[in-house]
This record gives C-alpha cells, structure tokens and sequence, in this order.
C-alpha cells in the first residue's frame, strides 16, 4: 500500500483502553437508573465522541443527563484506570518502524486523556503537535471531519492517507474523508477478531488486520 501519512485512532488501536472504558459507562449509566451492559456500550457508544454519545443517552433515558453525570463518570473512570493500562500489543514496535513517516491521531476522546495517555506509555514522541480530537465538536465520527482536520495538520491530501481504525464507527469517518483504511482487530475488547473484521470488512475499510505485525505486512517495504 502506498500513503503519505498514516493516521491512528486511539482507544483500540493504540491504547488497549476500550474494556475499562465502556465498563465505566456502563456502571455510569446504571447508577442513573438505565440499565446497561458493558456489550451494549461496546455496540452503542464505542467510537462516538462524548457529544454525540450524551445524545444517544438521553434519548434512551428519555429525560436530560444529571448535570453533574461526567464528572461523576469521569471520576469512576480515574477509579477504573488508576492502577495503570498498557497500548495495544505490538503498538509501540510499530510507532518505532515509521521512522520519519508522517502521522498522527484522530480520536473521540479528550485532549487531556490522551496526551496522559501517551506520556504514560512515552509515544508522545512519535505524534508530537499532530493529536487531533473531536471532543466538545458537534460532528465527531462517523462524520469525516476529524480525519479531514488531521490531514490538514499534516499537510496531505486526504486521499493520500491511510486510517487504522477498530470501530465501524470510525472506519466509516475515515473512509468518508477518502481514505484508505486498514480495519483493525488486535485490541482486549475484540473478543472474535474474525468476527469484528467481516463487521469492518462491511463497512468497507479495505483491509483486516488482527495484529501490528499484519498491518506492517501490508504497509511497509520488504526487506
């Protein structure tokens, strides 16, 4: 595959962060009195920045959220999260094959989120300025924006571009935004890889990947 930048989401993709979270949304929501598995926030939420994930909420609960529900959820995710998380296996091995290859991040998830993230797993290096996140945006994912504002950051059309995505959801951000996108299936919370690549595969990224070590078959020069 040939590209001239490679953009990464973040939760399941770089950090191995979708099983805490969505268990976190789903104490959340049942300590408001909406039932709610950790499945169904996996099928629900997942991918979705908060904005439009508070929308689905309500209309579900039928009435406005507390106003102090995030920074209750917020205060439980802290709880979830406090004895550490780890990146994706083969993640950071990867990160350090780019060499001097353009890239970046385009998440749901909030600024200060990740940047602790990455320093926690010391990959700030590898992304520097070019941390994009559609928190507090109106339109995040599965609209194309984010992915458009990374590539603008980067300076590299679009289409020229490659997306690593976990989520139908974002798959479907990048591939509105005209990239080529690689599905990919090697995080904790994709418990039948095969499964969740045929449900990608539908979406119609152009290739499944389970591991780091497929998506470096498919993207790097032979030896």
């Amino acid at each position: 595959m040939s590209f001239a930048a490679i953009i990464f989401d973040f939760d399941g993709v770089i950090a191995d962060s979708e099983v805490r979270a969505n268990r976190t949304l789903a104490e959340s929501l049942a300590a408001i009195g909406l039932p709610t598995t950790y499945e169904d926030c996996l099928r629900d939420y997942c991918g979705h920045n908060w904005q439009e994930t508070e929308r689905r909420i309500v209309a579900r609960l039928g009435r406005p959220l507390p106003t102090d529900f995030r920074e209750r959820h917020r205060e439980r995710a802290l709880r979830m999260f406090a004895d550490g998380f780890a990146p994706v296996p083969g993640a950071p091995e990867f990160l350090h094959t780019l060499g001097d290859r353009p890239r970046a991040i385009a998440s749901s998830s909030s600024p200060a989120y990740i940047a602790a993230s990455l320093g926690r797993f010391g990959l700030a290096h590898h992304f520097g300025d070019h941390v994009y996140s559609a928190d507090g945006w109106d339109r995040g994912k599965p609209h194309p924006d984010i992915y458009l504002a990374a590539a603008k950051g980067l300076g590299v059309d679009p289409a020229a571009c490659l997306a690593i995505e976990d989520s139908p959801t974002g798959a479907q951000a990048a591939l509105a935004a005209g990239m080529s996108v690689i599905g990919f299936c090697g995080a904790g919370h994709i418990l039948d890889r095969a499964a969740h690549g045929e449900v990608l595969h539908g979406v119609g990224v152009h290739h499944v990947a389970l591991t780091f070590d497929e998506v470096a078959k498919l993207i790097l020069p032979v030896a």
